[in-house]
């Protein structure tokens, strides 16, 4: 059994290689089928890696309370943009008459340039209190400190920047107790943001600098915006969010009929919206993998009974000289799935390559168990391609296979 296997192996691999353009052009559906499942995998192997790096810091156990909603369906922008505006004293009432929340920080933003000398940033910059580290666990102090209550008090102009500001504003010194400005205001900096990376590789989180909010009232007053994050002390998120909606109607004065001009967001809003760009993405790529596949058997199996009518009088040599039914069988099946297997691992070979391109912008590395499966897809495609023009093959009357011209 082992000799035959072996037997069959070799004339095979001989037939293939006898005609390499023929093989080639045959197996290119199987080497695009292969390589567009796996890149796909790969692909979202690295999505779901990027995406849990960033949603660090929306927890499902922090609510985020702006104007607008991040995803507002039918509503119009221009009506959210034109809702009253989230107010700080929000947070205390949030505090005093909530049971789940447990932290609040309003958070006041606006963009600007960072200067230091001849040295400047594109920047974002924060204004917030002592409790935003409690509402946003993605946020650490690598070096020097958060600004303390006093300081939020009285408005001092001190500043915690991130790792990208570091960089481009003190490339070779330490950037603790030294002086930068915005706009006309010079501030010193306290401390120094751990780097968190880009959001899904689209933006960097570490482009920015965070103040304390009395601070941001008393220098740029009512411009900018404001949001607030809401740390809830239950993992009932639902009964929280529900709760926390209807404190905010009263402290808006909205009646029972009024729809909410304001928006709570919270992860899972994340997490829907991504799951269903996955979905895209994954049935995009299986219908183009299953399209490939197809188009690929067939050829494979058009090219098999090609192959069965060239080499007739070969087989019915070897049936006159006792090869079996079986015998037949096996070797032009085995040449089926020896093109498929090569095409398989020329289609892995060549995403293995991409998959380092696609790392360049997502963490990512190909998942074993999926290159293990485009091999065994791959295997059954040639078993399923082949059988039929090999049972063609085994079938011949071998008079008659001898008499073919």
């Amino acid at each position: 059994m082992i000799g035959l296997f072996w037997e069959n192996l070799r004339i095979s691999l001989s037939s293939i290689f006898s005609n390499k353009s023929r093989s080639i052009l045959t197996a290119l559906g199987i080497i695009i089928g292969v390589l567009s499942v796996t890149l796909m995998g790969t692909l979202i192997s690295g999505l779901d890696r990027t995406f849990e790096k960033s949603m660090a810091g929306f927890r499902s156990d922090v609510l985020m309370i702006s104007r607008m909603e991040w995803f507002s369906g039918d509503v119009d922008w221009w009506e959210m943009r034109n809702r009253p505006r989230i107010r700080e004293e929000y947070g205390e009432k949030l505090l005093e008459r909530s049971q789940f929340v447990e932290a609040v920080a309003p958070v006041s933003e606006r963009g600007g340039s960072i200067i230091r000398g001849d040295r400047r940033i594109d920047s974002r910059f924060f204004g917030t209190t002592t409790d935003y580290l409690a509402t946003n666990t993605s946020v650490e102090v690598e070096k020097g400190r958060f600004f303390s209550d006093g300081e939020q008090r009285s408005g001092a102009r001190v500043l915690v920047i991130g790792g990208d500001v570091a960089d481009a504003l003190f490339p070779d010194e330490d950037p603790l107790d030294k002086y930068v400005k915005i706009g006309n205001y010079k501030f010193r900096v306290i401390g120094i943001l751990k780097k968190m990376g880009k959001f899904m590789g689209l933006f960097s989180m570490d482009n920015q600098a965070t103040m304390p909010l009395g601070t941001y009232k008393r220098l740029y007053a009512r411009r900018g915006w404001m949001t607030m994050r809401v740390k809830l002390n239950t993992d009932q998120a639902d009964l929280a969010r529900e709760e926390v909606r209807g404190i905010i109607r009263q402290l808006r004065r909205l009646k029972p009929t009024e729809k909410d001009d304001f928006g709570i967001n919270q992860s899972s809003t994340l997490e829907a919206q991504y799951k269903a760009i996955k979905l895209a993405i994954g049935g995009t790529g299986l219908f183009i993998t299953a399209l490939s596949l197809i188009v690929g058997g067939i050829g494979i199996m058009n090219i098999m009974f090609v192959s069965v009518k060239e080499r007739t009088r070969e087989i019915g040599v070897r049936k006159a000289l006792g090869a079996t039914q079986t015998m037949i069988l096996g070797q032009f099946l085995m040449e089926a799935v020896m093109i498929c297997l090569i095409a398989g691992l020329m289609g892995m070979g060549l995403a293995y390559g991409l998959s380092f391109i696609i790392d360049k912008f997502f963490p990512s590395a190909m998942p074993i168990g999926l290159a293990i499966g485009s091999i065994i897809l791959s295997v059954i495609i040639g078993v399923v391609s082949g059988l039929v023009p090999s049972y063609q093959a085994a079938r011949l009357d071998p008079i008659d296979a001898l008499r073919y011209e």
